[in-house]
């Protein structure tokens, strides 16, 4: 009896334990709780199947998806000073930083690639929400600067896919001065002739919307993308109004008209490359 319960069962257990099973092989939809295998959400571009809700996606899938297949590069991005104010909350700003960078193996909270979409040349930065929620600090505001000047110098449109919750607290006043860099790099692309489009995917809030998401020639969003300035918690205080359904997200705005297009993601290379070749100035159609 000894070596049944001693030795067999465990052995049995052992060949039957869940531990052996991969923990990524289902994902659950945190709309509609559906689960859904892994290959089935990679191929809908994680778009759940049941209800269309659009999950978020990272800097690397969205370049994945947008650009034609292996056309494009990222470029190096500028490195700026770290830590500027030696910042402290719960914990230091750097270590913030390093285990961010070990999460998402980047350098900061965008990536900025060229390439071409639908055959049209495009420059696009790609914001990630997984790098301290997206933050916008001088790295990202860099990184903006950079890629208008690669636009313009490429005579490329500029494409921003946004996703973050505002500027970044751990920097202060550079996070904030960040606001008005990013406008200026816009009237970069835009005195060049060049078409700005915005992708506001879910959240884009806070600086980000208050500075250059929303100043796009056309501004595109994902169904169901959250998108304001401040918390509608924090709305609700101040104008102590209810505020209505589904505020603040994509369908509400295009019906407010302050966006001008919801775009499901499974369209969204085809609506680019649409929309670049309908804006493209008439020297750069003439050449291509």
């Amino acid at each position: 009896m000894s070596w049944l319960t001693e030795y067999v069962r465990p052995k049995i257990r052992t060949l039957f334990t869940r531990s052996s099973v991969p923990d990524n092989l289902w994902h659950q939809c945190p709309a509609c709780q559906q689960m859904i295998f892994h290959r089935d959400l990679e191929a809908s571009l994680k778009v759940c199947s049941q209800c269309g809700h659009h999950m978020r996606a990272d800097s690397e899938e969205r370049l994945l998806w947008t650009f034609d297949e292996d056309s494009y590069t990222r470029i190096e991005l500028p490195k700026p000073v770290a830590d500027p104010l030696r910042f402290r909350d719960s914990k230091r700003y750097q270590d913030r930083l390093k285990e961010a960078r070990e999460k998402t193996h980047l350098d900061d909270a965008i990536v900025v690639a060229h390439g071409t979409i639908g055959g049209e040349k495009a420059v696009v930065a790609v914001m990630e929400f997984g790098f301290i929620g997206g933050s916008m600090g001088a790295a990202v505001g860099d990184a903006i600067v950079a890629a208008a000047r690669l636009a313009v110098l490429q005579q490329a449109p500029l494409i921003v896919f946004t996703a973050s919750g505002g500027a970044r607290m751990q920097e202060g006043a550079i996070s904030l001065m960040q606001m008005p860099r990013t406008v200026i790099a816009t009237r970069l692309v835009k005195d060049a002739g060049l078409p700005f489009i915005v992708v506001l995917t879910d959240p884009t809030t806070g600086g980000v919307t208050a500075s250059f998401a929303m100043l796009g020639d056309i501004q595109i969003a994902e169904p169901g993308a959250m998108i304001g300035f401040a918390g509608a918690r924090v709305i609700e205080q101040t104008v102590r109004e209810i505020l209505p359904e589904g505020f603040q997200r994509a369908e509400y705005l295009l019906q407010h008209g302050i966006i001008d297009m919801v775009v499901k993601r499974s369209e969204m290379k085809a609506t680019l490359a649409r929309v670049i070749g309908l804006l493209r100035p008439p020297e750069v159609a003439a050449a291509a």
